[in-house]
């Protein structure tokens, strides 16, 4: 490329950066994008360079892939249903161990590449989302209660501290564990759904979900760029949207109900995908709309 042609692609970003100075911008941070180092380090400069340029991202994270290789070292199988992880206690202190390490990791990536980051689990591990035990049903049977064991559905957000982070001038990073409003015991949330409560709790402009995938995919698999709640509804009842996409779709219309202005589904394989999908008329994924 010559000097001229990437003068022009910074010039183009122009726009978007004046429109998105000064918004928050929730990233959920998963998929290949977390275990592939060439990936790890174009996120963290992403991220670094959205910052720089006057926005404020806001980082959500799982760990699928690192909790599902610990467990098969301790020769444990993973178990999902209705794409939610099975957690009994064993799997919980697993997923507490991987996603404490993810979030020191994240953190560190982001100050390596010239960036200020936090842990908001590690400064207010207690008090920044707080669950009840997450109660699903079999669908076979309506009455019957299938048990997730510690999985945990929210009840509340305290957006004050990733407010006051983002008031510091830094990037909060934030792993999908909660606390039990009566028990106190630590629960697994599912990193999708805490984006989208999250991204609603501090009003964010955008909530960008990185998976595995081109984003959603029609009966042919191929990427649908724009969805509204009434086709989502349709591609649910026929089965196109299943498994651990439901989760994601579901976290994206309750932030787009919640006022967040756009949420994209975005393939996070793709090298700078998060600069892609904000910086460019491109995009690389599907932008979920209320109407």
């Amino acid at each position: 490329m010559t000097p001229n042609a990437k003068a022009k692609i910074i010039s183009e970003s122009l726009p978007y950066i004046k429109k998105f100075f000064g918004k928050t911008i929730v990233i959920k941070y998963g998929g290949n994008a977390m275990i592939d180092s060439q990936l790890k380090q174009s996120f963290a400069k992403d991220v670094v360079l959205l910052k720089l340029v006057g926005m404020n991202p806001v980082i959500v994270h799982g760990g699928g892939p690192q909790i599902d290789m610990s467990l098969k070292k301790l020769g444990k199988k993973r178990n999902f249903k209705g794409g939610m992880r099975v957690t009994d206690s064993e799997t919980m202190s697993v997923v507490d161990k991987v996603l404490n390490e993810i979030n020191n990791e994240i953190v560190d990536l982001i100050k390596a590449n010239g960036g200020k980051a936090e842990s908001i689990n590690k400064k207010y591990p207690d008090d920044l989302i707080k669950v009840k035990k997450l109660l699903v049903y079999d669908d076979s049977k309506p009455k019957k209660i299938i048990d997730l064991g510690q999985v945990g559905e929210i009840k509340s957000i305290n957006p004050i501290f990733v407010k006051n982070c983002i008031k510091n001038e830094l990037i909060p990073v934030i792993s999908s564990i909660g606390v039990g409003e009566r028990d106190k015991k630590k629960y697994n949330v599912n990193a999708d759904v805490v984006a989208g409560k999250l991204a609603a709790a501090i009003k964010a402009e955008k909530l960008i979900l990185l998976t595995n995938t081109k984003g959603v995919l029609d009966d042919e698999k191929k990427l649908i760029t724009g969805l509204k709640s009434k086709e989502i509804e349709k591609l649910i009842k026929i089965g196109s949207i299943a498994g651990g996409m439901l989760p994601k779709i579901n976290s994206a219309l309750y932030a787009a109900h919640n006022s967040v202005s756009s949420v994209h589904i975005v393939d996070g394989r793709v090298e700078h995908a998060l600069l892609l999908e904000i910086l460019t008329d491109e995009g690389v994924g599907t932008l979920i709309k209320v109407k």
